[in-house]
């Protein structure tokens, strides 16, 4: 048949060109066309993914391997076919490998824009900071006049993974887990001293305690030793008093004595017994006889005294009775022994 039908996909950007003009072109055309003389080209326009691996080295002379996907689309679909062959055959398959090579392109543009990233970091930047590495490559691949010359958009560069060489891995790895060792170790070292400052601020509280209790029953003490004090000084001061008292009270009577017996303080004791026994108690008449009798005893010869006088003597003593007294027979004056 020399005559063909086109239907394109809304995704597709359809251009039908007859004798080198161009007679029709849009996205998602329906057409029929001559085909010893037409010539169609399809662009497709939905967004690809286009995944990359790149090797290379940071500002410390690192290797890293960065690996991510390019979302790409076709932003102008005339400017590219115009440098790239996206021609069809008769059998509807393009007629070059141009479409295959604007992948490649593209990755090696953002390539060179990742390199220049990347060496201007370290390698522990690099492997901590893909969100950063990501917005500075879109954002020069947006500016890029290679791409923008092939009439493409980039969409977003995603980085997915950066990795160094198994050995320098290890090495961060062992660095990292150093690291946390020190961290779990300060960490169990900041919880004991911890639990020591909350153990002496508690032995602080209990000596605290202490003390005060300890100051509360000084003060105790001291209150009622002061109260003992102030009873012994009230105490010192009664006595004191009473001592005055009954000094006054003995002066009083010495007083009084001395001026009962200062009337007979010449007188011979003698004649204040005799004076006094007069009329008065027999016992004490008889005890100054014994007394007078014992005075004169080189005078007396012989001295007779009866048991019933000791009896009355002992019986009057007991039950206040004047006992019967027989006198002593007087002695001679001749007969003396």
């Amino acid at each position: 048949m020399v005559i063909g039908y086109m239907k394109a996909a809304p995704t597709s950007y359809v251009m039908q060109f007859e004798g080198g003009r161009m007679v029709r072109e849009g996205a998602g055309l329906s057409f029929f066309y001559w085909k010893p003389s037409a010539t169609l080209v399809s662009v497709p326009l939905s967004s690809a993914d286009v995944p990359f691996v790149f090797n290379e080295v940071t500002r410390d002379f690192q290797a890293v391997t960065l690996q991510g996907q390019l979302t790409y689309r076709v932003a102008d679909a005339r400017k590219l076919s115009g440098l790239l062959d996206y021609s069809l055959s008769a059998s509807g398959r393009y007629r070059s490998d141009d479409p295959e090579k604007l992948p490649e392109r593209l990755v090696q543009v953002a390539q060179v824009r990742a390199r220049t990233v990347v060496q201007g970091l370290s390698l522990r930047d690099v492997l901590v900071s893909a969100q950063t590495i990501e917005d500075q490559v879109l954002s020069s691949l947006a500016s890029a006049e290679p791409i923008r010359a092939l009439g493409v958009e980039v969409m977003a560069f995603s980085l997915l993974s950066a990795k160094p060489t198994p050995e320098m891995a290890r090495a961060l790895e062992a660095e990292a887990r150093e690291g946390l060792q020190r961290q779990a170790d300060e960490a169990i070292y900041a919880r004991r001293n911890a639990a020591v400052e909350q153990e002496r601020r508690i032995k602080e509280s209990e000596l605290a305690t202490e003390l005060a209790v300890q100051e509360r029953q000084r003060q105790l003490r001291e209150a009622k030793m002061a109260a003992d004090i102030a009873v012994e000084e009230q105490r010192a001061a009664l006595m004191e008093r009473w001592t005055q008292n009954e000094k006054q009270a003995a002066d009083a009577r010495a007083y009084a004595l001395e001026k009962t017996l200062a009337p007979v303080r010449g007188v011979d004791w003698k004649t204040l017994m005799a004076t006094s026994a007069s009329g008065g108690d027999p016992a004490l008449n008889i005890a100054l006889a014994f007394r007078e009798m014992a005075e004169n005893a080189q005078r007396i010869g012989e001295l007779n005294v009866s048991p019933d006088l000791l009896n009355s003597l002992m019986s009057a003593g007991a039950g206040n009775k004047p006992p019967q007294v027989t006198a002593p027979r007087a002695p001679s004056q001749g007969r003396e022994r």
